[in-house]
């Protein structure tokens, strides 16, 4: 842009410039300027919100702004009426925010059915699933998923030889899930088991860890998670009241990548009796998420 800018000015010096040559002149300029300022505002911008997470506390200035917010169709609202009940207890305003970005998840990733037809109310569902995990934050896109592969049920596993529920692939930006116990975790409600919350929460902490340096939303995400985690590597006390609890399925304590998918998963189906139980691990995994609406 500074190139054609200097060429121009180089052409108009050799004659007297035409009221057309001194409008493109000044166009480019007052473009070239508009881009420097957002440049220079957008890495102050982010200065500044990167040192409030960091050093004060761990919320971004805003969640949702969109230039051009994005509307779902009757069927698919009807089928988040019907079937998903974190979106009807939402406000006016956040159901808008909510339905723009199902709106991407469903024209951004392919969905594919292994022997069986994917209806759109298996993609809606799966949608807003990302969509739930992701709402308390500003970078919502999970870059490391571009497909959504659908089994009956379980299905084989090429990668570890194994059947599986469901998995997140990062080398193939997919996530694979057996519809039979995706669909589970949403007509059981309360017994903190989630398949699509916990493979979510993978492929976000994937994406998450590639962005912590210029992303708000992974530093609160990843953080938060550090800070969890550190407090019970420190305190073998509060750990082994996790375990004896039984509250916690004993999978979460494989290693911290399961820990932050299982604690997901209770935190999202039974919040009233996480945050009874363990109130102090409830509001770190409420920080995590920045979870602050729909009752949570």
């Amino acid at each position: 842009m500074i190139h054609i800018t200097l060429k121009t000015i180089s052409l108009l010096q050799e004659q007297e410039p035409p009221l057309v040559f001194i409008i493109i002149l000044l166009t480019l300029v007052l473009i070239t300027a508009v881009l420097v300022a957002f440049v220079v505002f957008r890495g102050i911008f982010n200065f500044f919100e990167m040192a409030r997470v960091e050093y004060f506390t761990k919320q971004q200035f805003y969640t949702h702004f969109y230039l051009i917010r994005k509307t779902v169709t009757k069927e698919e609202r009807l089928i988040l009426k019907k079937e998903f009940d974190f979106y009807n207890r939402l406000t006016t305003s956040e159901k808008k925010n909510f339905e723009h970005r199902l709106y991407y998840y469903l024209n951004s990733w392919q969905f594919i059915g292994n022997d069986m037809d994917v209806t759109k109310k298996m993609k809606v569902l799966i949608a807003a699933t990302a969509a739930k995990i992701t709402f308390g934050f500003r970078n919502y896109k999970i870059e490391s998923i571009d497909k959504v592969i659908l089994y009956p049920r379980e299905y084989y596993s090429t990668i570890n030889k194994q059947k599986h529920k469901g998995e997140f692939n990062p080398a193939y930006k997919a996530l694979v899930f057996s519809w039979e116990d995706f669909l589970k975790g949403y007509k059981i409600s309360d017994d903190n088991l989630n398949l699509g919350v916990h493979e979510f929460i993978h492929a976000l902490h994937f994406t998450f860890l590639k962005s912590r340096r210029y992303s708000t939303s992974a530093a609160i995400f990843l953080d938060s998670f550090y800070e969890l985690t550190h407090m019970l590597d420190n305190n073998e006390a509060l750990k082994e009241k996790l375990i004896s609890s039984g509250y916690f399925r004993e999978y979460a304590f494989e290693n911290h990548f399961e820990f932050i998918s299982v604690i997901a998963e209770n935190f999202v189906e039974t919040p009233s009796e996480f945050r009874s139980k363990f109130p102090k691990i409830y509001k770190k995994v409420k920080e995590m998420l920045n979870f602050y609406f729909a009752g949570y």
